[in-house]
């Protein structure tokens, strides 16, 4: 087992806590409606093979602001999608903050598990080649065996690519989850070229198409392009092809209380979309999808909601089969600064993923989180409908109970949460049956102005080994890591909906 330091800014408290972090306003945000789960799943692989020609061509992101809504592909709107073309090399970018490239805040160094390829996954080696510039047909560039680190450890903060790593990634961990599963399932092999670009403690904006570049921010854009260039090159030499069967968005701390981050988020995806076809020749009418994951840790006032984390459910209800949440973290075990993962979970974290990838790329399925799609009530019980991927739902007997000490009027709730307005509405108890949880709370309720809502409001101190906002429901996913050894069902969504 390999022990790196966590290389993170030296300052307490953890350097990528987030930027933009004013408490939320509870009740706001709530979602009408439910979130649709009747859509249907695409065709299976059209067996298509786009190839590489071409994608030596230019590297760096181009100047300017995307138009998140000039996105339309084929095949996408009601959800699912076709799989993805048959690439010798199928590529993954994953991008976003600390979160995404290993990040410990200031905890310290901890085993690396993910340190031989039993498979044949790749990653991009930079050889000595200075980068940047980023120059995709510099003759140093190589493909080598996946393992962590992806490259030597960042000892400076900030620091973008190739510089931008901090420890060990989720994605070696879902490269061979992705690679077991789909074996499993009969096949012969799955290769995937993991490439991550993030950058930790930054908002979004400079995650985009067009930030600027320096020495310590602004590369993660120009660097996927300039990545996925290089393995489409070093595809096409070796007689075999690349595309990219996904982005994985590893992000929210830094933006929390920015109320654009949904649209932020498809704008870059909007851009990817776009931008990669140009670079790697894979066809433009496949959509390249976008996997995410929610934040649980910013801002920590007691009380406070997150704008990113509802609009990190809320883009995959709004952008089936093209963005989807793949769920919560706050089930995963985290360093002492309450923010970034433990290793084993970075691992799980990247076999989460590594599930609803072979799900919507590989098999080109609908997938959809443990999801609310309706609430409704009557007298003072409150159901709520939820999207069950694996049935029976069940609740987590091994966490704490949520709001036992804080927030009180919810201890009762497993994680569940009910508001007059502003106002803390009691919950004297919460009950599955079939795929609904019913919420019985202690008063009569308003005739308006009621919201319901799950895992969002912080606590006034984090769980042990946790994070502030946590709750107790899952499904019986029976997933059980390749690299992790360890279960890892889907836990419901964090969400704040309305109450009709």
């Amino acid at each position: 087992m390999l022990l790196v330091a966590a290389g993170c800014a030296s300052s307490g408290g953890g350097h990528d806590a987030g930027a933009g972090g004013g408490a939320g306003t509870r009740g706001a945000g709530g979602v009408a409606g439910g979130a649709g789960s009747s859509a249907t799943g695409g065709g299976g692989a059209g067996g298509q093979d786009a190839g590489a020609a071409g994608a030596s061509g230019g590297s760096g992101g181009a100047a300017g602001a995307a138009d998140a809504g000039a996105v339309d592909a084929a095949g996408d709107g009601a959800g699912g999608g076709a799989a993805a073309p048959a690439w010798s090399w199928v590529g993954v970018i994953g991008t976003g903050q600390s979160l995404s490239v290993g990040g410990h805040g200031n905890a310290p160094a901890m085993p690396i598990g993910a340190t031989t390829q039993p498979f044949h996954n790749l990653k991009l080696s930079l050889g000595k080649a200075t980068v940047p510039p980023f120059d995709p047909t510099n003759a140093a560039l190589s493909v080598v065996p996946l393992v962590e680190p992806l490259r030597a450890i960042a000892t400076s903060y900030p620091s973008p690519y190739p510089a931008n790593i901090y420890g060990e990634t989720y994605h070696t961990a879902m490269s061979d989850e992705i690679t077991a599963l789909v074996m499993a399932d009969g096949a012969a092999d799955y290769v995937t070229a993991q490439s991550e670009v993030g950058e930790a403690g930054q908002a979004i904006s400079v995650l985009q198409r067009g930030a600027t570049q320096t020495a310590t921010t602004g590369r993660a854009y120009a660097a996927s392009m300039f990545e996925a260039a290089a393995l489409a090159r070093l595809a096409a030499a070796q007689g075999k092809t690349y595309g990219v069967g996904a982005i994985v968005l590893t992000h929210g701390e830094a933006d929390n209380a920015s109320p654009t981050f949904e649209a932020d988020m498809l704008t870059l995806w909007s851009s990817y979309q776009q931008d990669l076809p140009g670079v790697t020749g894979q066809p433009s009418t496949w959509t390249i999808p976008m996997l995410l994951s929610q934040q649980h840790s910013a801002p920590t006032t007691v009380g406070s909601t997150a704008a990113s984390t509802q609009a990190q459910w809320k883009i995959g209800v709004d952008h089936p089969g093209q963005i989807l949440c793949t769920g919560p973290k706050y089930q995963y075990g985290y360093v002492s600064d309450q923010t970034h993962l433990i290793n084993t979970d970075y691992e799980r974290l990247g076999e989460k993923y590594a599930e609803v990838f072979v799900q919507r790329v590989v098999q080109g399925n609908d997938w959809q989180p443990l999801q609310p799609i309706a609430a409704s009530r009557s007298g003072s019980v409150i159901t709520v409908s939820f999207h069950v991927p694996v049935p029976p739902l069940d609740w987590d007997t091994a966490l704490p109970a949520p709001h036992a000490t804080s927030n009180k009027a919810w201890a009762s709730g497993k994680g569940f949460e009910v508001l007059a307005g502003t106002t803390e509405v009691a919950i004297s108890g919460v009950e599955i049956s079939g795929n609904t949880v019913a919420i019985t709370c202690a008063t009569d309720l308003p005739a308006t102005g009621v919201t319901v809502g799950y895992a969002m409001s912080a606590d006034a101190a984090p769980r042990a080994g946790g994070t502030y906002r946590w709750g107790l429901l899952h499904d019986s996913d029976p997933l059980m890591g390749k690299l992790s050894k360890l279960p890892n069902p889907n836990y419901a969504v964090a969400f704040q909906m309305d109450v009709p």
